[in-house]
């Protein structure tokens, strides 16, 4: 999108590199030049937390806030029963009532450092459509909302002629997430005066039907903004590694996990992920991402350092740093490093070096570290070890841990007590 918006919202999700469909460009423009106005951007409970696949939304209400707007940041209690099937091959597996409102506890928690709940002229604030959707009564959807909806358009869009065109079971359930989604947007425009949803590129067409809807029921002018579908310079989706997903979550991923994660983005992708994921100035972001050869590790480092703090706060990213710094550079312990406890008397009798490193987490199974001693990649405190037998001593024990390191970026302190 390389459109010039006089909206300071737009002109900056358009220089970071955000903007991949908006439904009405210069109305849109138009308005927030007017402003305030307020967006909302849905995030359904599949799961204790989010990961950082959903960090670029998380991002646009940060500037949206930021530009002066009103972000809100809706639970999706009730969206959540249902399964969205957008993007999706298969229905998504039903949770529990229980399961769902300890995955928002969850969520909600990661918002707080992105996001101002309190202050200010425009604070943030978060509902849950679980409040207005478990209320409705189904003939009264049926007419008041159903009538308004085509099913030849919805048939049309991408999350549900994917699932038709290769002849994959789509769930009567899953075909009605469209409605309940037009109509959370429909409801927060009665509530709020909210104009606008954002979301990724798969949500454009659920979007378009809460527009119609908007218009059709309440004669409102509402507006979509979508991003592009991220992921890695070598393909892979973003916020997902050999090892899992990227959590937003420090008792799911340390800070010092973290900061690795965006230490070791792909030189390719540095740029992208400075204007994406932190709030540096462009100017300074032009200036990392000009740099080459080994100078190209400063701007790496710049961006764990800018992430991590986001997230975790400056005080954990400088620990992070300091603990990478000890490791890569100096080959010495760090306090700070990702840490498995095990019992002393295990290391008594001794500890399989195979059944070490599934336990610390860098590996899946007995018969992946066996790979990894062949291949030369298992190191115990720094020194190479190719015996796949090798048993785990007290006396392996240096500084109070053995050092596992997997390859030259992947460490874990095994601790005893």
């Amino acid at each position: 999108m390389t459109q010039s918006f006089q909206s300071d919202f737009l002109r900056a999700l358009s220089e970071r590199g955000f903007i991949h469909q908006l439904s009405d460009a210069d109305g849109l423009d138009a308005a927030l030049k007017d402003g305030p106005l307020t967006c909302y951007i849905g995030f359904d409970c599949t799961a204790p937390s989010l990961h950082v696949g959903s960090l670029v939304q998380i991002m646009m209400l940060h500037w949206f806030q930021q530009t002066g707007n009103t972000p809100i940041v809706l639970m999706g209690g009730g969206t959540t029963r249902v399964g969205d099937p957008s993007g999706k091959d298969e229905s998504r597996q039903m949770l529990t009532a229980e399961r769902i409102e300890e995955n928002k506890v969850g969520i909600q928690k990661v918002f707080a450092q992105f996001l101002d709940f309190e202050g200010g002229e425009t604070p943030a604030s978060m509902v849950d459509n679980a409040d207005w959707l478990l209320g409705l009564h189904y003939v009264d959807l049926l007419r008041d909302v159903g009538q308004h909806l085509s099913v030849n358009q919805m048939i049309q869009r991408d999350a549900v002629r994917l699932r038709l065109e290769r002849e994959q079971h789509l769930s009567f359930l899953e075909f009605n997430y469209m409605v309940l989604q037009a109509f959370d947007y429909v409801e927060l425009f009665r509530r709020t005066g909210c104009r606008l949803q954002m979301g990724g590129s798969d949500q454009w067409g659920n979007i378009l039907s809460g527009i119609d809807l908007g218009r059709r029921m309440e004669g409102a002018s509402l507006f979509a903004l979508t991003t592009p579908l991220l992921t890695t310079a070598s393909g892979t989706k973003m916020g997902k590694t050999a090892e899992g997903a990227v959590w937003l979550d420090a008792a799911m991923c340390s800070p010092y996990d973290y900061w690795q994660f965006w230490r070791n983005t792909e030189d390719s992708d540095v740029g992208r992920f400075l204007k994406l994921f932190t709030t540096l100035p462009m100017e300074e972001i032009a200036r990392l991402e000009a740099l080459e050869g080994a100078e190209i590790n400063e701007a790496k480092k710049a961006l764990a350092n800018a992430a991590t703090t986001l997230l975790h706060g400056a005080d954990e990213a400088a620990k992070a740093a300091d603990a990478a710094e000890k490791v890569f550079e100096q080959g010495a312990l760090s306090a700070d490093m990702p840490t498995v406890e095990i019992a002393s008397s295990r290391l008594e009798e001794g500890l399989g070096v195979l059944a070490a490193y599934v336990e610390a987490g860098l590996a899946s199974s007995n018969g992946e570290v066996r790979r990894h001693v062949k291949g030369g990649s298992v190191r115990i405190n720094d020194e190479q070890s190719q015996d796949e037998r090798r048993v785990l001593l007290t006396s392996d024990v240096l500084d109070g841990a053995i050092k596992l390191s997997l390859g030259k970026k992947k460490h874990v302190l095994l601790k005893p007590v």
